[in-house]
């Protein structure tokens, strides 16, 4: 998302690697697919040299091609189940700790119809991750109605959902991300206190849902305080609050939790990362 010109798999991705890799800031990085084995390679060696744990976002491999794991068509469900699975051996290729995908639309007159599509998905990709390794697997809650318009989703279903799943598989959980929250129109307590058995991932950023007509409307994760934003250090001091406070994050458990921020227009990226470097600084200090 930093470096938003390698989101399809393609682009300078060797180099945008290596600038967090060599930065040791970070301790995780999230990588999504990368087209080209020979890239691959290369980039798994600068993981296996550098030390440092890599997360599989597969995410644009759903919204770049506009696939629907809770497609009510089945043909189109078997589509994007390929494509994660795909994803799952690209996941295990690079040593990732763990996938992450998230639901699609749905129609609103048929939304059990969709969430039980979601369902048979999830089990199918679990089951799949589990017979080839420890992989965990993990669903981005996303914003209902406003942007991606994503099954998953509100709290309440959010619970449902990974009760469901998580009744089956140990190796599922739930991703949350500060700058949905917002998007589903809920406070960081109303948001994962529901979930907070089920949570193994979380995302830090910004979005901007006042007003449609302001730059970066919707789902674009801008960089913190950008203007018309919801998020800067305040949102960023509760959010870590809640994390500790439901014990996702504490002095004995080191989960990932990791920015999720994107240039807007010719925003230079290095500097967006720089920006959530020092908000996060700013955030600690009063967590």
């Amino acid at each position: 998302m930093a470096y938003p010109n390698v989101i399809k798999g393609e682009g300078p991705i060797e180099e945008t690697f290596r600038k967090i890799a060599v930065d040791d800031y970070f301790d995780a990085v999230e990588i999504t697919w990368i087209k080209d084995p020979a890239v691959r390679r290369n980039v798994r060696k600068m993981i296996d040299t550098s030390h440092i744990d890599v997360a599989y976002g597969a995410q644009p491999r759903l919204l770049t091609t506009g696939m629907n794991i809770n497609d009510l068509d089945e043909t189109g469900r078997q589509q994007a189940l390929a494509n994660l699975k795909a994803g799952i051996d690209e996941a295990y290729e690079m040593g990732a700790k763990g996938f992450a995908f998230l639901s699609g639309k749905y129609p609103e007159d048929r939304l059990e119809d969709a969430y039980r599509a979601l369902v048979a998905s999830t089990r199918e990709l679990c089951a799949y991750a589990k017979s080839k390794g420890d992989l965990k697997v993990a669903l981005e809650v996303f914003d209902f109605d406003v942007d991606k318009k994503s099954l998953i989703g509100p709290a309440a279903l959010a619970r449902r959902y990974a009760e469901e799943i998580c009744a089956e598989f140990d190796n599922f959980g739930l991703m949350v991300d500060l700058s949905h929250i917002p998007l589903l129109h809920e406070t960081p307590f109303e948001s994962l206190i529901p979930i907070k058995d089920f949570i193994i991932h979380a995302h830090m950023g910004n979005c901007v849902v006042r007003d449609p007509s302001w730059p970066a409307y919707g789902d674009a994760h801008p960089r913190f305080g950008f203007p018309g934003g919801e998020n800067d250090v305040d949102q960023l001091v509760e959010y870590l609050r809640v994390l500790l406070a439901i014990g996702f994050l504490s002095k004995e458990k080191r989960p990932i939790v990791s920015f999720e921020v994107k240039p807007v227009g010719d925003e230079d990226p290095d500097l967006v990362v720089a920006n959530a470097k020092r908000v996060l600084n700013l955030a600690w200090q009063r967590v």
